[in-house]
């Protein structure tokens, strides 16, 4: 029996330098093979954010090796689900079995224990969609 092709799952902010990094990356992490991770801003900042990439080592992921992109950069084809976060009228209506807009507030200016808890915020929400999707987290 062949194996079921991966989810196609894009997280979509602003910058694409905070939240939408770290979605993509727990997304990676609690879905593996069987999801293919994407991000992308609608007005990218072109590098991901320190903090964030700190934030990220603290739960032991290299967020170091993505980079800030926007949305036209995201292939072809179709996406399993579509989660924008405070972007607003600035994300694109972009077609996708599911869509949900996360209001997560931007972590950007925070503090580092803010951060942290929009990060860890980020993690439960995915997991929770990646449950919604009919993939358990591994």
């Amino acid at each position: 029996m062949k194996a079921a092709p991966p989810l196609r799952v894009l997280f979509v902010c602003v910058e694409n330098s905070n939240r939408s990094q770290m979605a993509e990356a727990f997304a990676r992490i609690h879905g593996g093979a069987r999801v293919e991770a994407l991000s992308a801003g609608s007005r990218p900042a072109g590098a991901v954010n320190p903090r964030a990439i700190a934030a990220m080592h603290a739960k032991g992921y290299d967020l170091a090796r993505q980079r800030s992109k926007s949305i036209a950069e995201v292939g072809p084809g179709p996406v399993d689900a579509v989660v924008t976060m405070g972007c607003g009228d600035a994300c694109p209506n972009i077609a996708a079995r599911v869509r949900e807009d996360w209001s997560i507030p931007d972590p950007r200016h925070m503090d580092e224990a803010a951060f942290a808890l929009v990060r860890d915020r980020i993690e439960r929400e995915v997991i929770a969609l990646l449950a919604r999707l009919g993939l358990p987290s591994s």
